[in-house]
């Protein structure tokens, strides 16, 4: 008759192992926060959107597309970008990336598990287009 209480207090210790497990090999993702539009007249179709993009420690991005000019300027922290064909870099604050309309951004993380990271971007866009396309990782 006491094996029912344990064999109970066992499956709830190894629930909370699997849950525990589950949550720490997710990590963070990033938080966005729009701060401007503003259509250009000077460019049919064309705006740009401003805005700011904060790595939790650890946060990592999927795969994703801009169909833009981004325009990146770390302000705290530091961070790693790459696009498919070139080799990642790791920036600091004060330092610039970019990408091309053409370009599939494969990396973007925080490279610290401690410290945020924050960041300023620019997107030159077409205004009917989403800021973010995702990519298919096997379409890479």
């Amino acid at each position: 008759m006491r094996i029912a209480p344990l064999l109970g207090l066992i499956a709830l210790l190894c629930s909370s192992i699997v849950v525990a497990a589950d949550q720490a090999s997710t990590a963070p993702a990033p938080i966005v926060t729009p701060l401007m539009t503003k259509p250009l007249q000077d460019y049919p179709n064309k705006e740009v959107l401003m805005l700011t993009v904060e790595y939790p420690p650890g946060a990592v991005e999927s795969a994703h597309r801009h169909d833009a000019h981004a325009f990146v300027y770390v302000l705290e922290g530091s961070i790693v970008m790459g696009v498919a064909g070139s080799e990642p870099v790791t920036l600091n604050p004060g330092q610039t990336f970019h990408e091309g309309p053409d370009d599939v951004h494969t990396i973007g993380r925080n490279a610290s598990k401690e410290k945020p990271a924050k960041f300023v971007v620019f997107l030159l866009k077409d205004r009917d287009k989403p800021a973010v396309i995702p990519v298919d990782d096997r379409k890479r």
